[in-house]
């Protein structure tokens, strides 16, 4: 590679935080950012598997981690892993939220509990927001930063909620969708807050992505769905869009959602 454009992609002395970053995409988009030579910083609800991570990527590529405990429906701990990682390194300079998710009971709405749905708001649009604001105080302080909200296609399309039920599965909730597009939403309008304090705000929303338990018979029914004919793969097709909105790469880009998704979102 020509070195101007690993300098584009290249993070070393820069620190990341990562929500929700010890399985999956989370840790996915870690480990991209890590061979790049980030610092990173990455949480989960359960502190032992963000130490197995942590410990995972430190010794892969031979960067510095650190692992925190948060669950970002209680603003005290945002606050408090804020705090930890400025005492770690002294800045941020990327923050991806990615944790998510909550109770999956019901396929739609009329099946789901005041409950599940506000705890389901809380956790994925009012948790993201509140990590975007502890963090960006001391981006606007450096005046520069990068925040990547991971959004998903369920804040832009509806489903076709019989692929799931035909393979016995839960599916996607309305107020999912509905937080997610909050994120997207959110995203736009904090891009445009955040910019002249040189901060970059962008989304990106993720498709399907293939996981061991899915029944076959879903798996086919999604790909059939998608253009490229396949789900979303672990450990490959998110990174480089992660990586591509953390680096200088993207440094004049902002406010937008990156879609990933083999096409799924255009062809129905």
């Amino acid at each position: 590679m020509r070195s101007e454009i690993a300098r584009l992609f290249d993070l070393t002395g820069q620190v990341a935080f990562i929500t929700g970053g010890a399985v999956n995409l989370g840790l996915d988009m870690a480990s991209a950012l890590c061979a790049a030579g980030c610092a990173v910083a990455i949480s989960s609800r359960e502190l032992d598997r963000a130490q197995e991570a942590a410990q995972t990527l430190a010794e892969a590529y031979e960067v510095e981690t650190l692992p925190l405990q948060l669950d970002q429906t209680q603003p005290s701990q945002i606050t408090k892993a804020v705090d930890d990682v400025l005492a770690w390194k002294g800045q941020f300079d990327i923050l991806v939220n990615n944790a998510g998710n909550g109770p999956t009971n019901g396929l739609g709405m009329f099946e789901r509990s005041p409950e599940d749905i506000q705890q389901m708001i809380s956790i994925n649009l009012i948790g993201t927001l509140n990590c975007c604001r502890e963090v960006s105080r001391a981006m606007v302080e450096r005046k520069s930063g990068k925040i990547i909200n991971i959004a998903s296609i369920a804040g832009l399309i509806g489903r076709d909620r019989r692929m799931y039920q035909r393979n016995e599965m839960a599916g996607v909730p309305v107020d999912y969708s509905a937080a997610k597009a909050g994120v997207i939403g959110m995203t736009r309008d904090l891009a445009a807050y955040l910019g002249p304090h040189g901060v970059t705000v962008n989304a990106i929303s993720p498709g399907g992505f293939q996981r061991k338990a899915m029944p076959e018979g879903f798996v086919r029914d999604y790909s059939d769905r998608v253009p490229l004919g396949r789900m979303g793969r672990d450990g490959v097709d998110l990174k480089g869009a992660a990586l591509f909105l953390a680096s200088a790469a993207s440094d004049y880009i902002t406010g937008q959602n990156l879609v990933v998704d083999g096409g799924f979102s255009v062809w129905q």
